[in-house]
């Protein structure tokens, strides 16, 4: 987790707090070491976080402090339940985690009359849930995107053939029946799309390709839109 959603969290942890929580125990919730929350709860009382509290008794935070609220229209808010409830049907777990824990938080602090809609379950999203990839954590997938890091795969195509592929991503589809990697494939050099439930293993590498995800995703979508209208068949399928 980084930082700043660490910070964030750590507010949201002691807002709802009826008792001085531990740094262990933050720690435990956001799956980092106790040392890494008093850092942290250090670094918001210098922004003037009101946060009170000491090692081995724990910590408050003072009652009127609140994060600045978003506001949105009743259908905005139905529009983002519903963007989550379709995000719980895809196949990454991770993923399914935060759209519930979204959730959640919007339905602690909706008004009336958009409550009841939650409430009653009147917004669905149909079908399936995807299955999440055997071979692939598509978190990993996702971190390697904003980290711009390379990813080594081993592969199947649609033969069954398998081969090992060094690999930019630069991009994630989620389909209702698979998710698709975009990536720039050092063996093909050119783009290619990977679908997640033929990855048989996945391993990080260390080697970056720092600035140059932008340019490949400016590449990606150029040819996206030059085969137009048949760009739904090939996103599904790779080379």
């Amino acid at each position: 987790m980084r930082k700043a959603s660490r910070l964030f969290e750590i507010i949201q942890i002691l807002r709802v707090a009826r008792r001085p929580v531990t740094a262990q125990t933050i720690a435990e919730t956001l799956e980092v070491t106790a040392r890494s929350v008093y850092r942290d709860i250090a670094a918001l009382q210098t922004m003037r976080v009101p946060i009170e509290g000491e090692r081995g008794v724990g910590y408050i935070l003072r009652p009127g402090f609140n994060l600045p609220p978003l506001m949105f229209s009743i259908e905005e808010t139905e529009a983002i339940v519903l963007a989550l409830a379709m995000v719980a049907r895809t196949g990454d777990a991770e993923l399914r985690q935060a759209a519930k824990k979204v959730s959640d938080k919007i339905a602690a602090s909706l008004p009336e009359p958009l409550s009841k809609t939650l409430s009653a379950n009147a917004l669905h999203a149909w079908g399936s849930i995807a299955p999440a990839p055997a071979g692939i954590d598509l978190s990993t997938v996702r971190r390697a995107v904003r980290d711009e890091e390379r990813l080594d795969l081993i592969y199947r195509d649609e033969t069954g053939a398998e081969t090992r592929r060094q690999i930019r991503p630069i991009a994630v589809i989620y389909y209702s029946e698979t998710v698709n990697i975009v990536a720039w494939c050092e063996l093909r050099q050119a783009i290619r799309n990977f679908r997640s439930d033929r990855v048989m293993a996945c391993k990080t590498t260390g080697s970056f390709f720092k600035m140059e995800g932008e340019r490949l995703r400016q590449l990606w979508m150029s040819g996206w839109q030059s085969n137009q209208p048949n760009n739904l068949a090939s996103e599904r399928t790779t080379n």
